[in-house]
């Protein structure tokens, strides 16, 4: 296995497409990206555990499940090559303090990847959930953390069947010692390494190029392609770069006299777009105001952005400046969240201050930003919901920790007399929280992408 850094240092040749200029990107091949993963996780579990777990006070953590219904955490500890859960898989993670490394234990028929070695003899023990009560035993653990949260899914991964078995085979004393390891769970899913902070760089930077290709000459001829065909191409150029989506992406228009905006069908959208795509409404034609909503995994990371381009009509070689300054509002909203950052600023105090900021400032703005990594809407800090701008109870009490990754969602209103509308900016870009300051992954859009009328 070649070092981490290394395969960091991989350089790859553009991938160039039929009539499409280059994308510079460095998508590893899937072999190296395995390896990666697995250097990743490595230094995952040295380096982020140990602390974390003496935060919340919790000397031995267990993940249990069973194919095809894993916990969302335990997938990200199995490795690159495992894509899910064998038979039950028991992962066992024991901190025994003093500055001592974890010791990583699986009780299973063979070891999980190279990180957690066996710890079940099947002769001497043939009861799988005996050998885990042994093990456990053995340890002397004072909290045994499992994974149950009302707030969040992300960590809730112990179903009640593997709960019941487990403590059948603790007994009452040893089942005492179970605690959530709600925080736990959290902590490991939303810290980020300094490598994966470069490897998300690469990636919002990928998405990024796609949708400044999605939104011009090469993929839209006003008045023939409509919203769908931009959404298709998104999808087949991510699959061509063999990076998937985490959700189908949305591709919308705003034009002069459509109408009030509706929250609710803008998030919605997605389920009606097949039958908006025989509609002419979904039809682009210049003097339109497009927005996309697009993102990518990649090394086990995921991607959320969103973007506008303008249709440039007949003679026009700018966007018209009403348009322009609605995005520079949309990016004074953006500066007024990220300024908030604070560590030990819950999710629902960054929300209300931000909002009153916004309001000062004479902004109509909406706040839902939310922490990304593992899975694209992650755990950490609820930021604000789309339908509840008042504070979340249990995520949005969550607060700020250094080292982790958001999408800088939210939208502004802004009225354009010349439409005879409100319009919405809606922007969502990738960034970073370094405990001091926030740092957009790939810088943010500043400037609208114009599509000529051709």
């Amino acid at each position: 296995m070649k070092p981490l850094y290394l395969a960091l240092l991989l350089a790859f040749s553009p991938v160039v497409f039929a009539n499409e200029s280059a994308i510079n990107t460095n998508v590893l091949p899937e072999r190296e990206q395995a390896q990666l993963i697995d250097e990743l996780l490595q230094q995952r579990l040295t380096q982020i555990l140990p602390p974390l777990m003496q935060r919340e006070n919790i000397d031995m953590w267990l993940l249990i499940s069973r194919e095809y219904n894993e916990d969302p955490v335990l997938k990200t500890m199995l490795p690159a090559t495992w894509l899910s859960a064998r038979r039950r898989t028991m992962l066992v993670i024991f901190n025994p303090g003093a500055g001592k490394a974890p010791e990583l234990y699986a009780v299973a028929r063979y070891d999980v990847g190279t990180a957690f070695k066996k710890a079940w003899d099947v002769e001497k023990q043939p009861d799988q959930w005996q050998a885990l009560a042994d093990l456990i035993r053995s340890k002397k653990p004072k909290r045994i953390g499992i994974n149950q949260s009302a707030s969040y899914g992300h960590a809730d991964g112990m179903v009640a069947t593997e709960l019941d078995l487990l403590k059948q085979a603790l007994g009452a004393e040893q089942s005492s010692k179970l605690v959530s390891a709600e925080k736990l769970a959290v902590g490991w899913l939303e810290t980020r390494l300094p490598a994966e902070i470069e490897q998300y760089k690469n990636l919002t930077a990928i998405g990024h190029q796609l949708i400044a290709r999605a939104f011009s000459n090469e993929v839209v001829t006003p008045g023939k392609t409509s919203t769908e065909d931009v959404v298709w191409w998104l999808r087949q150029q991510s699959t061509k770069l063999g990076l998937p989506v985490w959700f189908h992406p949305t591709v919308s228009i705003q034009r002069p006299s459509s109408g009030k905006f509706d929250q609710i069908k803008a998030f919605s959208s997605a389920k009606n777009a097949a039958k908006a795509d025989t509609a002419a409404e979904s039809i682009i034609q210049p003097g339109d105001l497009l927005h996309v909503d697009f993102g990518l995994t990649y090394l086990r990371l995921n991607s959320d952005q969103q973007q506008h381009a303008y249709v440039l009509r007949p003679g026009e070689t700018d966007a018209p400046d009403d348009l322009k300054q609605a995005l520079k509002l949309g990016n004074q909203a953006q500066d007024i969240l990220t300024g908030n950052f604070k560590t030990g600023l819950t999710g629902n105090a960054l929300l209300a201050k931000s909002l009153n900021d916004a309001k000062n400032k004479g902004l109509k703005a909406t706040i839902y930003s939310h922490p990304i990594g593992h899975h694209g809407h992650a755990a950490g800090p609820t930021i604000g919901m789309w339908d509840n701008q008042h504070g979340t109870p249990g995520s949005g009490d969550y607060p700020l920790h250094a080292n982790t990754a958001y999408s800088i969602e939210l939208n502004v209103a802004v009225d354009i007399p010349a439409w005879g509308n409100e319009i919405r900016i809606m922007l969502e870009e990738d960034g970073y929280f370094d405990g001091t300051k926030f740092h957009y992954l790939d810088g943010r859009q500043q400037q609208l992408h114009l599509i000529s009328a051709q």
